[in-house]
């Protein structure tokens, strides 16, 4: 791992780690608002049970949150699935009502700030995979 990842893959591994250990135990009908919500731009999650979902969504970000932690992992695997995680949060922001502002497309409503502010876990994952990918090919030079 490059020593200058390691501020964006602690600040970004402990949020997710962090929130994904914060679902471990969560009731069904909490599971089920947050199934709502992705279902807008997943729409394949409705095929589990509420439960499942709040599972699988707890266990994903726990093992995203490690994966960035762990030095072990090269940044472009971890990159790559911070970009496949925040592509999916943000996909759901674009994809549900009233989470933009009116007559927009992109920019977020009062609603929607809280889930657009997602887009820094975009730029981070795709910082590290160019970054990984950039060092791979120095390397082959």
């Amino acid at each position: 791992m490059n020593l200058s990842h390691v501020p964006l893959r602690l600040a970004t591994g402990a949020f997710i780690l962090n929130s994904g250990l914060g679902k471990r135990n969560l009731p069904a009908e909490a599971a089920a608002g947050l199934q709502g919500m992705a279902a807008n731009g997943v729409p394949q999650v409705t095929k589990l049970s509420p439960t499942a979902f709040g599972k699988a969504l707890s266990t994903g970000e726990i093992a995203l949150g490690a994966a960035l932690l762990a030095p072990v992992v090269p940044s472009t695997v971890a990159g790559a699935g911070l970009v496949a995680f925040s592509g999916g949060l943000l996909n759901m922001y674009l994809n549900t009502p009233g989470m933009t502002a009116e007559g927009s497309k992109v920019r977020p409503s009062e609603q929607g700030i809280a889930i657009a502010k997602d887009v820094w876990l975009l730029g981070a994952g795709l910082t590290l995979l160019a970054s990984g990918w950039a060092s791979r090919r120095g390397a082959r030079d």
